[in-house]
């Protein structure tokens, strides 16, 4: 990912705090110079030193096997906001876009033990939905083995983190302000997200 030092995330927790909360991401495989996406709900996990990603592919999607046979992709990002060149001090400006995004490289593995599958499902559910837990534990077996039999769950362990927060560095601070200002006000979500992620920095 083309990232100028200044808008470089060199701080890992940071990054890994972004992908938790924004943690449906894209994970691209490529397959004889084919690029393929799909978009996947992950759980992120620190293992000391180690991040890792879990999630699944439905069986027939055949990302499912290519995952395994090259180093995959999975971005993260969100959110994201149009910069207007009236936020600056000078006229002779164009605008551009804020937006945050988190690349992670790393080999997966298959996760194909039915236990450790089910304990996959149980993780994701804790983590999204954590009152469905109760629902899921009352499903008949042969239900969730036939669900489970359906799905590749797997794990990527991450060898490559890049992190990438374009938050308008290389403005003014008036610049800056004013954006941040006009954000705090306004009706869209995201552009009161990059405002506050603006105001952290």
């Amino acid at each position: 990912m083309y990232t100028p030092k200044y808008n470089q995330i060199t701080d890992v927790q940071q990054a890994v705090s972004f992908m938790q909360k924004y943690s449906f991401a894209t994970i691209v495989t490529v397959t004889d110079g084919l690029p393929t996406a799909t978009h996947l709900p992950f759980v992120v996990e620190q293992r000391d030193s180690q991040i890792v990603l879990i999630s699944h592919f439905a069986k027939a999607n055949h990302q499912s096997e290519d995952v395994f046979n090259c180093m995959p992709l999975v971005i993260f990002t969100e959110p994201h906001a149009y910069i207007s060149p009236v936020h600056y001090e000078k006229e002779a400006n164009v605008p551009t876009w804020n937006y945050i995004a988190v690349h992670a490289y790393g080999k997966a593995t298959l996760i194909d033990d039915k236990q450790e599958v089910a304990a996959v499902l149980e993780k994701m559910i804790r983590f999204y939905v954590a009152t469905y837990l109760q629902q899921w534990n009352k499903l008949a077996d042969d239900y969730k083995l036939k669900m489970m039999n359906g799905i590749v769950a797997f794990e990527i362990a991450v060898s490559d983190l890049q992190g990438k927060s374009k938050l308008s560095q290389n403005r003014t601070e008036l610049e800056k302000q004013n954006i941040i200002n006009a954000f705090n006000k306004s009706a869209n979500f995201n552009d009161r997200e990059i405002a506050a992620y603006m105001k952290a920095l």
